[in-house]
């Protein structure tokens, strides 16, 4: 598994909440919905780089504490009629343990 870090155990992000993975690509948002899906993305709002990984989650979206831009947590696109794009990595579960690729 070149390339993945073992970020923690499933269980220790709770459901539609999220955890801070610092990188030297910039933090890391790790979050896990309600259904145990987790997704990856930048720790930056495209609109004016506020932390995602404070927002709240519902479904396959987290919303912006600051300005309540919606971010889709599958591709990392703003959902109209906001606009913009957060960098996506790629994350994994296996054997209950949270992965992710830092290259």
């Amino acid at each position: 598994m070149s390339g993945w870090i073992k970020v923690c155990a499933l269980d220790e992000i709770a459901p539609q909440g999220s955890r801070v993975v610092a990188s030297s690509q910039g933090d890391i948002a790790i979050f896990r919905t309600a259904d145990d899906g987790v997704f990856g993305l930048h720790d930056k709002c495209p609109h004016k780089g506020g932390p995602l990984s404070q927002g709240i989650v519902h479904g396959d979206t987290v919303t912006c504490p600051l300005h309540g831009f919606k971010i889709g947590l599958k591709d990392g696109e703003a959902v109209a009629p906001d606009k913009g794009c957060a960098r996506r990595f790629e994350v994994k579960l296996d054997g209950g343990a949270v992965w992710l690729q830092l290259t």
